[in-house]
């Protein structure tokens, strides 16, 4: 049955104290209520960790993990997947929110698509709330499209836990998740984009999620390192995802 099937929550924290309490209080407004809350708490600096240990006690089902020092987002979530016993995961970032009905949503559109993996359109907001411009994914979705455009934005996707026993994050500062989701779907995962907005995604002025260059640099690394696309191919491929990027923010 839909109502049994636990979803785990996996939310990496570092130094975002601004954000966080409204990115909580958007998990446990959600409607539908199996789910997990595992925080993985990534700094090594503890000032917040008081502050955490305090607004999670709201959730009756939660884990709190505290890295011995910052690992970043890849090895937080990679570790978050580990301790996660749902049979989807839904990942968010610790500044981003969603709408009440994003889990259900998503759980329901699944199981009818008989999906691995769903995703959503979402907003983008400033640190004050502000909505800036949405992003509304396609219809359909392939390996060669996703090469070239990311509509996938991480705080939106849901995904079948079995499929990230054996693929993870990759060791980058950003592009991570678009790492991982061409080896997913290189590997035949049903891919399914749901057009509601169901997240809002925050830019902040010093998230490494902003950082033009950094994302550059990792795109390249994406496409040349672990795509195996040749020197050109991957010049001309960051162009083109960035470009891609920029037309589509409305």
């Amino acid at each position: 049955k839909m109502k049994d099937q636990l979803i785990s929550i996996i939310l990496t924290y570092y130094k975002k104290k601004s954000f966080i309490q409204k990115t909580m209080k958007t998990i446990k407004k959600q409607t539908y209520k199996h789910y997990e809350l595992i925080f993985v708490y990534d700094d090594s600096d503890m000032t917040d960790l008081k502050y955490i240990k305090k607004l999670i006690k709201i959730f009756k089902n939660h884990k709190l993990i505290v890295n011995k020092k910052n690992y970043g987002v890849s090895k937080s979530r990679n570790i978050g997947i580990k301790f996660a016993k749902g049979k989807y995961i839904a990942f968010i970032d610790s500044d981003d929110t969603w709408e009440s009905k994003k889990l259900i949503t998503q759980l329901k559109s699944m199981n009818k698509a008989k999906a691995d993996m769903s995703y959503t359109s979402y907003k983008v907001i400033d640190e004050k709330g502000n909505i800036l411009g949405t992003r509304d994914v396609s219809n359909t979705i392939s390996y060669e499209k996703l090469l070239r455009n990311c509509e996938i934005g991480l705080s939106t996707v849901m995904i079948k836990k079995n499929f990230l026993k054996l693929n993870k994050f990759p060791e980058l500062k950003t592009q991570e998740d678009f790492s991982l989701w061409l080896i997913l779907i290189k590997k035949g995962l049903k891919f399914h984009p749901i057009k509601k907005i169901l997240s809002s995604w925050r830019r902040t002025k010093n998230s490494l999620s902003s950082n033009i260059l950094q994302k550059i640099s990792d795109a390249f690394t994406v496409y040349y390192s672990f795509e195996k696309k040749n020197l050109i191919i991957s010049i001309i491929s960051v162009v083109i995802l960035s470009v891609n990027k920029l037309k589509n923010y409305k």
